[in-house]
């Protein structure tokens, strides 16, 4: 059986988008060392994050802006992300496949950590702790988390005041205390801030 899991990042920042990734590997592909990407240090992600990328069938990622969070609020913004990455999986280009066919990819299940996503044709579970049970929601969740910390790194190099390089947005004490010396910035969900 061949299953697509599919995790986000970032649900809980206050600044920049939430990401979620889509991910397809081999049918009984099995490494120990994937697991639930909160659970695994940054050098070791970005390692797993090649490794996945090397074994996968197929990946998708899925970005949805802070303006867009604030415009439909973070369970929805989160689903449209998911329903991204889903439509925008494409083939390992490891793989002796055409990407350029336009075939549709086949899967015959998909797998969600803790959101359940409607107008999906395709069996589908959604399942609370999926990224610590199902490999497939593991590696997603990997994906999205590197994806995701990459994006905050390149803008912490536009607000260095801000920290994002270390906090990537969540709501540390260097964070929220630039917030209050600088203001918000364009990447700030408005939405998460009405304490400031």
């Amino acid at each position: 059986m061949l299953i697509v899991g599919i995790d986000e990042v970032g649900r809980g920042c206050l600044a920049g988008p939430v990401v979620a990734a889509a991910c397809l590997l081999p049918s009984g592909y099995e490494n120990e060392q994937i697991k639930d990407s909160k659970k695994i240090a940054f050098k070791k992600r970005e390692i797993l994050d090649e490794t996945i990328r090397y074994h996968a069938i197929a990946i998708g990622i899925g970005v949805v802006c802070n303006a867009i969070i604030d415009k439909i609020n973070i369970l929805q913004a989160t689903k449209q992300a998911m329903h991204l990455a889903l439509n925008n999986l494409t083939t390992s280009k490891n793989l002796n496949i055409d990407i350029n066919n336009n075939s549709k990819i086949h899967y015959d299940k998909i797998i969600i950590d803790s959101v359940k996503l409607n107008n999906i044709t395709t069996p589908m579970l959604s399942e609370n702790k999926a990224d610590d049970k199902y490999i497939s929601v593991s590696a997603a969740s990997i994906i999205a988390k590197v994806y995701r910390d990459r994006l905050m790194i390149n803008l912490s190099k536009l607000y260095p005041e801000y920290g994002f390089e270390r906090n990537f947005g969540y709501g540390t004490k260097i964070h929220t205390e630039a917030i209050k010396k600088y203001g918000f910035l364009p990447i700030h969900r408005l939405s998460f801030l009405k304490k400031f």
